[in-house]
């Protein structure tokens, strides 16, 4: 994962991401007494709800403060740290759930995470997913990368936002078959009052590594201020996120 997550920032202040997350599990249809794993679990919310669904859900997170958070909130269920290209489960999954996930994980590991994910589900089980689809963000991010420039800094991007030609064939390679897959604009509405600065600092980290504190401050100001005739509705801010949408069924044997 390219990221180091603010567990307690997360769950107070952007919940969005696990009530959108809701939404992906209409696409979930196994049997009540399915063995889910929610893949990157995060604060364990969406793991709650797949438990009310009926499921035998296992949670797993490669952030030890998450896993802390979620095991404080949900004490009901279990939770198991684990890297999404690498985890490895006793049983093998009925389904494998994953929201908001892997576009924290870089192109070149997308292949060993496909091949990874197939390996822990039964042959016939799912794979039901979302993340950041191609676009995702790119107001913010073109102009944060534009600002980084007029100072010299390199704009590192640590994500991986594809189309779904680009994704499709990952997961066929895999051993899975695409049953379903969309690509689709999301306008994001964020819950604080500075929602742009905030939602910068939560989830661009990679960039401001070794940038000094103000220049950092000068650099979102200025980013803010630029984008606040765009991304300010109504009294609030608003991310141009693009998500992408998958359900896919393993067809391989091991």
């Amino acid at each position: 994962m390219n990221i180091k997550w603010n567990a307690n920032d997360y769950t107070d202040h952007f919940a969005f991401v696990h009530q959108y997350g809701e939404d992906v599990m209409e696409l979930v249809d196994a049997a009540p007494g399915s063995f889910v794993v929610d893949l990157g679990c995060g604060n364990g919310a969406l793991s709650e709800r797949l438990k009310e669904r009926g499921y035998r859900v296992l949670g797993v997170d490669a952030s030890k403060d998450m896993l802390k958070k979620a095991e404080s909130l949900h004490p009901g269920l279990s939770f198991m740290e684990g890297d999404a290209t690498e985890f490895s489960l006793e049983e093998k999954a009925d389904v494998i759930f994953s929201n908001a996930v892997f576009h924290w994980i870089d192109e070149k590991d997308q292949q060993k995470l496909a091949g990874n994910v197939a390996g822990q589900l039964k042959k016939g089980g799912i794979l039901v997913c979302e993340f950041g689809g191609y676009g995702c963000a790119e107001t913010v991010h073109s102009t944060l990368e534009r600002n980084f420039k007029k100072r010299g800094l390199p704009y590192l991007r640590p994500f991986y936002f594809p189309t779904i030609g680009q994704y499709a064939p990952i997961l066929e390679k895999a051993g899975f078959r695409v049953e379903y897959a969309t690509l689709f604009d999301r306008p994001t509405v964020q819950k604080t009052e500075n929602g742009l600065e905030d939602w910068i600092r939560m989830f661009v980290k990679k960039a401001f590594e070794g940038v000094p504190g103000e220049m950092a401050d000068e650099i979102i100001g200025e980013s803010v201020r630029e984008l606040y005739g765009t991304l300010h509705v109504d009294g609030k801010w608003i991310v141009d996120y693009v998500r992408i949408r998958i359900k896919a069924r393993k067809i391989t044997d091991d």
